[in-house]
């Protein structure tokens, strides 16, 4: 050391402090010094004196002979020069920490998820149905099942590496060694090396398959809804799970019916006669037909509600309604008979009076419809 600092001083610990401590504030001071990382002037010098002060309060002997005599001998230091794994061991631990490649390559990973459409007829929506579809998906050899070799053959543990699958490099410095580890050339990580591929996958233990499937649609289901198959994606790798496909639905339009949420409206066209006199009119619905009564006096726009007939209430109990909105129908053509039935009515008709609140209901309903 080139000076008389205190080596606790430069370390920044008490004189008590454990070898935890010690180790503890070596990795934070050479990761604040070290040359590669701080390019500042008099940090290689620092961080001289931070491996010494380490060297020394490190080892159990030295720092006993440091705290009895105030100094070590010479002949006790390494040198830069010659510094060897104690300390510098820390610093790769400060710098690069303690994983290793080798436990994430060999962790299980679930396989890519997948995407698909499907198009639902009006009915299929509302009540629910069994789709089959088509997709393509990776899947593992169904030759080598997935091992990548030849049937009857296995992988050869990787020489490169010796199946570690990384290989370590070691670099001398002014500042003692660094170990540099990355993933081996030869096996790309895999830790074997396949000598004899699968002729079907080549090697790969993967193949891409085209498959039918099958997704339950549930009743009630709405445009732009999700459904998840789960494990009929992509395969893992090193062992882990198959990944999902996630099926957006679009619905086609109805010639009859629109969807409100969970009702379905339905317009019922009606002429002068019907809507003053009322009548039984026969109204379709998606399971069925039923009569409606018209009252007589409907008015156009009047909304009547067939309770339970609307959409199924999705992953829950209960129907909507069928709403049935009216629409009177004023004759765009008339032969002479019906000409003059209509003029005789209009001499003896009262003037039109717009029903209380009828006007409003009229606007709220076509403006729901549109």
């Amino acid at each position: 050391m080139t000076n008389n600092r205190d080596y606790y001083e430069i370390m920044g610990v008490p004189r008590n402090a454990s070898d935890e401590q010690i180790k503890k504030a070596f990795r934070k001071l050479a990761f604040q010094y070290h040359p590669d990382h701080n390019k500042d002037a008099g940090a290689e010098d620092r961080f001289k004196e931070i491996n010494e002060a380490y060297e020394v309060l490190s080892d159990t002997r030295k720092r006993a002979s440091y705290d009895r005599y105030g100094r070590v001998a010479t002949s006790d230091l390494f040198g830069f020069e010659d510094f060897s794994f104690g300390g510098l061991g820390d610093i790769f631990d400060a710098f690069f920490g303690a994983t290793t490649t080798k436990a994430k390559r060999r962790a299980p990973q679930k396989g890519a998820d997948l995407r698909a459409n499907l198009t639902l007829s009006f009915e299929e929506a509302v009540f629910g149905a069994d789709k089959q579809f088509e997709t393509w998906r990776v899947e593992n050899c169904s030759l080598c099942h997935g091992i990548g070799s030849q049937p009857g053959t296995n992988p050869q543990k990787c020489s490169n590496c010796n199946g570690s699958g990384e290989v370590r490099r070691i670099q001398q410095s002014l500042f003692g060694r660094f170990i540099h580890t990355t993933t081996c050339p030869h096996c790309h990580g895999e830790g074997t090396v396949i000598t004899q591929p699968c002729r079907q996958c080549k090697g790969n233990g993967k193949e891409k398959v085209k498959r039918s499937l099958t997704a339950t649609i549930p009743p009630g289901i709405d445009e732009n809804h999700q459904i998840r198959l789960s494990g009929e994606g992509d395969a893992g790798r090193y062992g882990g799970s198959p990944g999902d496909i996630y099926i957006t639905v679009s619905i086609k339009p109805h010639k009859s019916f629109v969807r409100k949420g969970i009702d379905i409206l339905y317009e019922l066209p009606i002429n002068f006669a019907q809507a003053a006199l009322g009548d039984d009119i026969e109204v379709p619905l998606l399971d069925g037909k039923t009569i409606l009564k018209i009252p007589p006096g409907t008015q156009n726009g009047k909304v009547f509600h067939i309770k339970g007939k609307g959409v199924p209430r999705l992953n829950s109990r209960g129907r909507g309604d069928q709403l049935v909105l009216i629409r009177v129908i004023t004759p765009q053509s008339m032969d002479s008979n019906q000409r003059r039935l209509f003029e005789e009515l209009a001499k003896i008709l009262p003037t039109a009076k717009m029903p209380k609140d009828e006007g409003h209901k009229v606007i709220e309903d076509t403006a729901s419809k549109d």
